[in-house]
This record gives C-alpha cells, sequence and structure tokens, in this order.
C-alpha cells in the first residue's frame, strides 16, 4: 500500500506459527521494508494492525473476518495450503480438512477458516468480501474458489450457494523476489536505522501485483501503487511461473547439488546461466503468450538480470522446499505443451532430474526433505540405486507429482530418464558435464 492509502489496514493471520507475531507485537506490529538494488532503501511500514494466530486465536480470528468494516480476505500460504489434489478438486482425505469437516466452527486449515467466516457472514446478514489468493498457483482465485465451495457445500449448503452467487475470488500474480529474513539482515536494518527490528523484510525493486478486476465491494486504491487491475490475469500468470519460477527451480536443485548457496551465486556458475537462458528461449518461451506491452524474450532477459542483483541473498534452499508441489506447476505444465507440439523438453526434464538426484542425496545423507510428501519421497530416496530406469520409474509412481497423463508417455520417460543419467551420481562433475551438454 502506498504512504496515501487511506484508513485501510491489516490485521495479519498465521495458521499456527508464533514467530512473526512474537517479533512483530512488542513492536506495535512495525517493520522495516529493505528495498535491495544498486542503491539500497529502507521504510518503515505501519499497514499492519495486529497479528493473530488461529491455532490459539481462532474466535478473534474469525471476529475479525466478520467485521462490517472488513471487506478483503488475502491469502498467501503456498501451495500446500489450499489442500489439494493432484486434479485441483479439494482433498477430502488431508488430515486438516477431515478435522474441519468433523468440527466446521472450530476449523484448522485456511479452507475451512474462510469457508465458516463466510458461512458467519451469510448468517449475520453481511456483505460478501472479496478474497484473493497471493500464491504460485496456475489460476489461483478459481483454484480456492473450488475448494471453498466444495468444503461449504459438504458443511452447509445454504451458505455455499449464497457463496457461489455472492463473493468474489479474482486470480492474481505476484512477482518479487523476496528471501526469508535472517540475521544478517537484521544486523544490516539495525545499523541502518538505528532501531531494533526483530522481522524486517527484504525484497529486490522489482515488483508486480497483477488483479483480477472483479471485488465485491470497496478495496484500497492499489493501482495507486503500482498495482495492474486486469480482465485476464493468465498471460502474466504464465510467464511468471514458467519463465521466472522454473528457472528458481532449476538453478535449487542443480545449484544445491554443486554446493551453491544462493541464487546469486549460481549466476556466477560458468554454465547454469547459460542453461536456464537457453531453457527459457528454446522450451519455455514457446509456451507463453506476450504480455501487454512486453514482448516474452525481454522479459525472460529482466528475470536474468535480476537473478544478478548482488544485493538480493536469496537462498537456493529456500526456493527447493515443497518441491512436490511446486514442479507440477511450474515445470511439468510446460513440459506436456512441448510434448503435445513436438518440442523438446530434455532441458525441463534435466530440472525435474535435478529434484529427483537433490531428493535422493538429501536421504543418501539423513537429511530432512521438507516437503508434504516427505515420507514417499524418503522412501523412493532410499531404494535409488543410480541405474536411471528404475530411479525415474520410482519417482514416476507419485500421481501427486506426475499425475496420470506422463507416466504414460514415452517420450517423457525417455527424457527424464536420460537427464537422470546425464547427472549419474549427482556430483559436481556429472552435473557440469550435463550442463555443458545443454541437452
Amino acid at each position: 500500500m502506498s504512504i496515501g492509502g487511506g484508513d485501510w489496514g491489516v490485521c495479519g493471520v498465521s495458521l499456527k506459527s508464533t514467530h512473526v507475531q512474537e517479533a512483530l507485537r512488542p513492536q506495535d506490529c512495525l517493520y522495516t521494508l529493505a528495498v535491495l538494488d544498486t542503491k539500497i532503501s529502507h521504510r518503515i511500514v505501519g499497514a499492519l494492525s495486529d497479528i493473530l494466530i488461529a491455532a490459539k486465536e481462532l474466535p478473534q480470528v474469525l471476529d475479525a473476518m466478520t467485521a462490517p468494516a472488513t471487506h478483503i480476505f488475502t491469502v498467501t500460504v503456498t501451495e500446500k495450503g489450499y489442500c489439494l489434489n493432484i486434479n485441483g478438486d479439494l482433498n477430502i482425505d488431508h488430515p486438516d480438512i477431515r478435522h474441519d469437516l468433523q468440527y466446521p466452527q472450530t476449523p484448522s486449515s485456511v479452507i475451512g477458516i474462510i469457508a465458516e467466516a463466510l458461512r458467519r457472514r451469510f448468517v449475520a446478514g453481511l456483505a460478501p468480501p472479496t478474497v484473493i489468493s497471493c500464491d504460485n498457483l496456475s489460476n489461483n482465485g478459481s483454484l480456492l474458489a473450488k475448494a471453498v465451495l466444495a468444503y461449504a457445500d459438504l458443511t452447509d449448503r445454504e451458505a455455499a450457494r449464497w457463496i457461489e452467487d455472492n463473493v468474489c475470488f479474482p486470480c492474481t500474480m505476484v512477482d518479487s523476489i523476496t528471501p526469508a529474513t535472517d540475521d544478517s539482515l537484521r544486523e544490516r536494518v539495525t545499523k541502518e536505522i538505528g532501531l531494533i527490528d526483530m522481522l524486517p523484510v527484504q525484497r529486490e525493486a522489482y515488483t508486480q501485483w497483477v488483479i483480477e478486476n472483479r471485488f465485491c465491494g470497496p478495496k484500497p486504491e492499489w493501482e495507486a501503487a503500482g498495482a495492474i487491475l486486469t480482465d485476464d490475469v493468465v498471460p502474466y500468470e504464465n510467464a511468471k511461473l514458467r519463465l521466472l519460477n522454473a528457472t528458481h527451480s532449476t538453478l535449487a536443485y542443480l545449484g544445491l547439488l554443486l554446493d551453491i548457496e544462493t541464487v546469486f551465486q549460481a549466476m556466477q556458475n560458468p554454465l547454469l546461466p547459460g542453461f536456464i537462458e537457453r531453457m527459457m528461449r528454446v522450451e519455455i518461451a514457446p509456451t507463453v503468450d506476450s504480455l501487454p506491452g512486453l514482448k516474452i524474450n525481454d522479459y525472460a532477459a529482466a528475470i536474468l538480470q535480476r537473478y544478478k542483483n548482488p544485493a538480493i541473498k536469496h537462498y537456493l534452499s529456500q526456493i527447493a522446499l515443497d518441491g512436490s508441489q511446486k514442479i507440477p506447476i511450474r515445470i511439468l505444465e510446460t513440459v506436456k505443451n512441448n510434448l503435445a507440439a513436438g518440442r523438446s523438453v530434455g532441458r525441463l526434464c534435466l530440472a525435474v532430474a535435478g529434484w529427483m538426484h537433490f531428493v535422493r542425496t538429501k536421504t543418501l545423507r539423513g537429511e530432512k526433505v521438507n516437503d508434504p510428501l516427505a515420507d514417499k519421497l524418503r522412501t523412493i530416496g532410499a531404494n535409488c540405486t543410480l541405474d536411471a530406469s528404475r530411479d525415474v520409474a520410482r519417482f514416476i509412481t507419485l500421481k501427486e507429482v506426475f499425475g496420470q497423463e506422463l507416466p504414460n508417455n514415452r517420450d517423457f520417460i525417455e527424457a527424464l530418464t536420460e537427464a537422470y543419467k546425464a547427472l549419474d551420481d549427482g556430483s559436481a562433475v556429472a552435473i557440469t558435464s550435463a550442463l555443458r551438454s545443454g541437452l
């Protein structure tokens, strides 16, 4: 929100984690925004009124969501928080969803909490809010609406019909590289502003927030702060997911296997930048529609330049989290498009094979794989023998990742097996050789 944002404010809600509340409440919910570019700037943000924890303050959360003055719910919980299955439908077997269906008035999932808040607004005769997904999901607003409606239909059909007829779930696309807060950032901010900030936020200078122009009621003047309101978010969304997020994941898995820590360091590698540039131009760009006022090749070049920002310390380990949720959306949809069009998929498959070797290596070292499918991945990783055909066959049994179509596509299996074999034992020597060949 801009400095002239009017009387709007934000009440933040964490589902379970308490660290944001513990850091921000003692400092009146103020925090520093550090914008990192060739010139670094700092600004104290005062938009937050409070931070609530749903797991221990659910009544207060629902009170805030059902207040007449509340007009907008925004959702940023990453892909796994939507509790969806491989088809993009609500997973009613998810433990949180099972709990919420049994105890709908005391929900624990984001889907259950939104549905219960909307039900209470319906019963009270309050105006419908706009519910905005800000997560990296293709067609995110529609997926969120579909999940909330499916859940509501199982708990209160009358409320479900009201939600369907009245509540808006616009799609969005958010793009600004935002590394996790760490001690080095805290130290830099304290030195710069002369105050101790326990939870400053850092991001690059580049920002883009595209919102489908579909609201139920009042909204802040986000467009005055640079947001783009449009009738069609899809071109922006696909460009970001496929060009930026896909190459981010590629750098993460191949970079971590090379013992590289950050995106900037990965871009100093003699081979990785050229590899992802070829991936973008040859295998990804043909699947992305042109953006209004921006050519795809120019957009791809701008992304590569953003990765080279020395002021941004974006850890590859952060990007690598929850790979089973990200790989299908960021990479495999593009693979499907290319297979259907008869285009190459070798570089995209090397990225997927990098994730497989990442899982195998973590398991071999006895390290935790941070992923919703951690148990399944640990079992697969423990049984990998570096026989490419057999290891790939183990991974593609994960329907949550590969679905029904790709495991039956001979061209995909051959390309993925070749990529996995090219990475050999996942060593630096093998990865360097694979990158040099360019597949």
